[in-house]
């Protein structure tokens, strides 16, 4: 339907230049169209941490749907390739590539589920969460506050760093030879994330929520609206 529905194919006309040829432009897809992950990190009274980031990859994954269940499956197949030898070839019984990573991490009493969205950001995001929880012993909250940087493709020397980073540190990392897109003080680039942590010596539960994008830190029964919902 998308293929040849009128404003995409207003789209590819826009394309075409009565006066020139164009040879390099690239075929359409009709079907491209905005993608979003979800994570979200549940702990209950004794401990119990679930970790679930959510990604069907397309809008609506494959755009099958499940009989008597209602959920559609994902098409993160698409993300295989068919060059013969690639990493990423189609196979039986494999995975394709891809950065969908709901995280654990334990250490004595300390119990964490978290996760950070952002494609090919996540790895990365995570790496520094974790630097700052345990390497500058930050709690949850302040260590998915810092200040982060990204890189969101495979080549080049360029990466994307928020503006809270010290402008003598963007310095000297530009004087190595580093290309650096400074983005704002809490960029969506640097996705957005949260954190659950139960500590088994006391029984406290903690939750922390990103300021990068909508999410929220939740207690439950909420002390505002009581146990039952009502204000």
């Amino acid at each position: 339907r998308e293929l040849i529905s009128k404003e995409y194919a207003a789209k590819r006309a826009a394309l075409i230049d009565m006066n020139r040829p164009h040879c390099d432009i690239a075929p359409g897809n009709p079907l491209e169209v905005p993608r979003d992950t979800v994570y979200f990190s549940v702990v209950d009274k004794d401990g119990n941490i679930v970790s679930i980031i959510q990604s069907i990859a397309g809008l609506f994954g494959s755009g099958v749907v499940v009989d008597d269940f209602t959920f559609p499956l994902q098409n993160r197949g698409a993300g295989f390739v068919l060059t013969a030898g690639h990493p990423d070839v189609l196979a039986p019984h494999k995975r394709p590539f891809h950065t969908i990573i709901p995280a654990f991490m334990e250490k004595g009493d300390i119990h964490l589920g978290f996760g950070i969205m952002g494609g090919l950001n996540q790895p990365q995001a995570h790496a520094q969460f974790v630097s700052n929880f345990v390497d500058y012993s930050m709690n949850i909250q302040a260590a998915l506050e810092a200040p982060r940087f990204t890189k969101l493709d495979f080549g080049g020397c360029d990466f994307m760093i928020e503006d809270r980073v010290p402008a003598a540190v963007r310095d000297a990392l530009m004087a190595r030879g580093h290309q650096l897109t400074v983005r704002g003080d809490y960029s969506t680039w640097m996705g957005g994330g949260q954190v659950v942590l139960h500590d088994s010596a006391t029984g406290i539960n903690y939750g922390a929520s990103s300021p990068r994008k909508d999410g929220a830190a939740i207690p439950e029964p909420d002390p505002y609206f009581g146990s039952k919902g009502e204000k």
